[in-house]
């Protein structure tokens, strides 16, 4: 359904670049992901599925906080595709003003979302909600985790799909690389389910401070050359994912797709 490789855009970045998704496809990815909270209408998604022929289009993710879960539906109803697929996750509490609550919000969302569950994945990063992906759709998309989180998912969701996005630089000076990394990260240190979850999986809180230790960046950010960026998104795979959303912070996708073998 996703492949074992897609890319993974912001719609701030992508939104008006939709015609370049068939690029992607040319190269081998198997899936687009429309990131960054898309709305409801899903005409991202739609734009996308116009421009490809065989690609999956996901979204990464749509916030339950921004979204009605009825308005998504129709919108899925109305593309009427089988290469649709909806991430969907709870958002952030320094955003969204009416968050409180978040897994019984987001088990609302699922009750009221008519949507099948093998179209479905969840934004889990914590074991309450990887289990709840296991119970209740096919699976799981975490964002921003290191390898050792995506081994650990995969124990919680069994057989269900494991879809992390990791983020990458394809730069070879490794100061650089992280200071393009930090520059792009810099938002995610104010938010708390993502600080939280680093810590969880063994970062001090000195690793999260002051956006980031190079051992903390290291472990988020795949960078270095495309080979051994290739290499680094394989560790997820070797860990347990069926697929890797990648998402580069400098481009570079073609190099990318030649070092992860992927065919046109």
């Amino acid at each position: 359904m996703l492949g074992t490789f897609g890319v993974w855009g912001s719609l701030y970045q992508w939104g008006e670049r939709m015609d370049e998704v068939a690029d992607l496809e040319s190269l081998g990815y198997g899936t687009f992901w429309v990131g960054s909270s898309p709305p409801s209408d899903l005409a991202l998604v739609e734009k996308a599925l116009d421009v490809t022929r065989s690609m999956t289009i996901a979204t990464g993710v749509l916030n339950v906080w921004q979204t009605e879960p009825e308005d998504v539906s129709r919108s899925f109803q109305r593309l009427g595709s089988d290469r649709v697929v909806l991430g969907v996750g709870v958002g952030h509490r320094q955003i969204d003003q009416s968050y409180e609550k978040p897994y019984p919000k987001l088990v609302s969302y699922l009750d009221r979302l008519d949507v099948p569950a093998d179209r479905l994945l969840l934004a889990a990063l914590g074991p309450k909600v990887l289990q709840l992906a296991a119970d209740r759709t096919a699976g799981a998309h975490p964002y921003l985790v290191p390898v050792g989180h995506t081994a650990e998912a995969r124990k919680t969701l069994g057989d269900k799909i494991l879809a992390p996005e990791v983020t990458v630089v394809v730069e070879e000076d490794p100061e650089a690389a992280r200071a393009i990394a930090r520059e792009q990260l810099s938002y995610y240190f104010s938010l708390t389910n993502y600080t939280n979850n680093w810590l969880r999986w063994g970062f001090s809180p000195e690793d999260v401070a002051d956006l980031g230790s190079d051992r903390l960046i290291d472990a988020l950010v795949a960078h270095g050359s495309p080979d051994q960026v290739a290499a680094k998104l394989r560790a997820h795979v070797d860990a347990g994912a069926d697929h890797v959303a990648v998402q580069s912070l400098n481009g570079h996708y073609a190099e990318l797709a030649a070092a992860l073998g992927l065919k046109r």
